[in-house]
């Protein structure tokens, strides 16, 4: 019988006691001691199992841990004689942010100091005897919700302190999902206040604390060490390219393969291969998803399980209100194509809305996108550097993409599947309809960051492109000429059943008033540039005939929008 299937649940212990489905991930214990790391920071896309890792390590180093060795027997660590003997042999100080979600400073700032104090409540204990005296009492009983920073920032510091004392032996320091105050503190404005005091505590927790025997931190980016890290120079940093630790998130293909094995899906291994494979962790290039995988195991339905797991609110600000430049490379992505970016993974938050390296970076770190190849380039003005090839990790992660498109049109979406369709028809009186309905609700929706476009129709078009490689992805291929800057931009789509579809090239031009008196001027001038280029020729080389060539041009006066052919 395959065992139980538990969903969501990410403690080691309740998954060790009700024998439910577990990938045995405990070698990560034998790699990360022998590193010999101080403070070791590991960073993995969303739903890879940090979590359970974290409790796997609290459950096997804790003092406290009176189940740890029944837990471990039969377990790959357990078979390695002097890591039985290691096992509870620590004091461990395990916390996480994960729940640090909250809109302003004071918020967020006031529920880590909440978790601090849940934290010292286990530990009423030492307050009985002579352990602490009484000037460390008092501090103690200061640990509260509503403590000040230097309270706050300490906590953690003189709780090793207090634990180092009371077992005789340093305390290991487990903080889980640390970036996501970052995260917070970027989407709702208030980086600075968070980044100055963030980086106050983990000065004090992992550099100036001398009860410090290790420290494992994990999270889903690397925020840049000049953010809150610039204290800590002996920090070991892992990220998604870093050869440590390859297998210890996530699920290997083998893995894969054994767990469909034991719930009588083998059949079904291509399927979920092309569903939820893809992510590359060094050189490992079989590394699944593992939160899919368990729904399917459970669900045995093919679903955007991982895509799914939360708004993924932040990629899509990324590339909605991103420059042209983020917006074309998307679109590439969208066909299947690579791009090819220099990649910093040491994320720096307050530039991403500047930075287009910082963008696919933190992409990259999301798990949003894969890297198929490392090469080392020439620069274009002198140096050299580290081109990453990078694509859309899996089918999962291309289909969340596409429903995040559709929700970009909001309330024109019915107005613009009804576009769509007058495309297919070539209705041009219903495509001038639609069109000027969705240009109007959309136009100042796809740009609305820092730095906006100066020309609207730009905008929508950056949409509207995106719009139509996802809708019509089963019918056409698309593809688009972006050489020549706006106004001179041609989409066209390529039929994939020549016998039903005709093939279609779009051109989009700005009226230019001195030239174009009337908006049909700015749309014929727009079809003539698609005669006189030639565009067709690529699709009469793929044996369209040319009767079965629709040339429509777009023609842009503000938010109106004339189309004609």
């Amino acid at each position: 019988m395959p065992r139980t299937v538990s969903i969501g649940c990410q403690d080691f212990e309740t998954i060790r006691r009700e024998n439910c489905f577990y990938v045995d991930k405990t070698l990560f214990i034998q790699e990360w001691w022998e590193q010999m790391d101080s403070v070791t920071l590991i960073t993995r896309p969303r739903r890879f199992g940090k979590t359970l890792l974290m409790s796997m390590v609290e459950k096997f180093f804790s003092m406290d841990s009176t189940a740890g060795e029944n837990l471990f027997q039969g377990l790959k660590i357990w078979e390695i004689e002097e890591y039985r003997k290691l096992q509870g042999s620590y004091p461990v100080i395990s916390l996480s942010f994960a729940s640090i979600k909250e809109q302003n400073y004071h918020l967020a700032r006031r529920k880590i100091c909440q978790i601090l104090s849940g934290l010292y409540s286990q530990y009423r204990f030492l307050l009985n005897g002579d352990i602490l005296d009484n000037k460390e009492k008092k501090f103690f009983e200061s640990v509260s919700a509503d403590m000040e920073d230097v309270e706050a920032t300490l906590a953690i510091q003189q709780l090793s302190l207090y634990l180092s004392r009371y077992y005789g032996k340093k305390v290991i320091i487990l903080l889980d999902e640390y970036d996501t105050p970052m995260q917070e503190a970027y989407v709702n404005g208030y980086w600075d206040e968070m980044t100055f005091f963030i980086r106050s505590l983990f000065n004090a927790a992992f550099k100036t604390n001398l009860y410090l025997e290790r420290a494992l931190l994990t999270g889903i980016t690397r925020v840049s060490k000049e953010s809150i890290f610039s204290d800590l120079n002996h920090l070991r940093v892992i990220v998604t390219t870093s050869e440590a630790y390859e297998d210890s998130f996530g699920f290997t293909e083998q893995e894969v393969f054994e767990a469909l094995d034991e719930f009588g899906l083998s059949e079904q291994r291509a399927d979920v291969k092309s569903w939820y494979d893809g992510f590359t962790f060094g050189k490992r290039m079989d590394i699944y998803n593992p939160w899919s995988i368990i729904n399917y195991l459970k669900t045995k339905k093919l679903e955007a399980y991982w895509a799914n797991s939360s708004s993924n609110a932040l990629a899509g600000k990324l590339i909605r209100e991103g420059n042209k430049d983020i917006k074309q490379e998307f679109e590439r992505l969208l066909c299947g194509e690579f791009i090819c970016a220099e990649i910093d993974e040491q994320i720096v938050y307050n530039q991403l809305e500047q930075d287009e390296q910082a963008v696919w970076s933190l992409l990259l770190a999301g798990g949003y996108l894969r890297v198929n190849n490392i090469e080392t380039r020439t620069r274009a003005y002198g140096g050299w550097g580290l081109a990453y090839e990078l694509c859309l990790t899996n089918l999962e992660v291309q289909i969340m993409f596409g429903n995040m498109i559709h929700k970009w049109f909001g309330r024109a979406s019915s107005v613009y599947n009804d576009f769509i369709k007058a495309l297919l028809a070539d209705d041009i009186k219903a495509m001038n309809v639609y069109m000027n309905k969705v240009a109007f609700a959309t136009f100042s929706y796809f740009d609305t960051g820092k730095n906006p476009s100066e020309q609207e129709p730009e905008r929508f078009y950056h949409g509207f492109v995106p719009g139509l490689l996802v809708d019509l992805a089963d019918r056409y291929t698309l593809t688009s000429n972006r050489e020549s800057g706006f106004g001179r931009y041609d989409v066209m789509l390529e039929p994939k059943d020549l016998e039903k579809d005709d093939g279609i090239i779009i051109e989009f031009k700005v009226q230019d008033k001195d030239e174009e008196q009337e908006l049909l001027d700015t749309v014929k001038a727009a079809v003539r540039q698609i005669e006189e280029k030639h565009y067709e020729a690529i699709l009469l080389e793929r044996g369209i005939v040319k009767d079965r060539i629709r040339k429509y041009g777009f023609a842009f006066c503000g938010k109106t929008v004339l189309i004609g052919k």
